[in-house]
């Protein structure tokens, strides 16, 4: 697979979140792979954010590639309750 095939691909969650678009790529160059993707111009609805401009989805969230980039559905930090389960979360995201 080529990098930059990932730049401005659309990524969803594995329950259909839009997530965000991939503005660059981080490398673990001294393992050879993947370490991360950039995203800006988050879905607050999928990550609260706050003032930053964009996270970091650690590649191994990374379900699959192709059209679109699916990840893992991680529940939001910060005791927010979750839209699906109406649960407390204490996971991290």
């Amino acid at each position: 697979m080529e990098l930059s095939s990932l730049y401005g691909q659309d990524i969803y969650t594995d329950k259909g979140v839009y997530v965000g678009k991939i503005e660059d790529v981080n490398v673990d160059i001294k393992n050879r792979r993947i370490a991360g993707l950039v995203v800006k111009n988050i879905n607050p609805s999928a990550f609260d954010v706050g003032n930053r401009k964009g996270i970091i989805i650690p590649y191994r969230w990374v379900l699959a590639i192709g059209d679109i980039v699916l990840i893992k559905h991680v529940k939001q930090r910060g005791g927010k309750k979750s839209k699906e389960s109406g649960e407390e979360s204490g996971e991290k995201a």
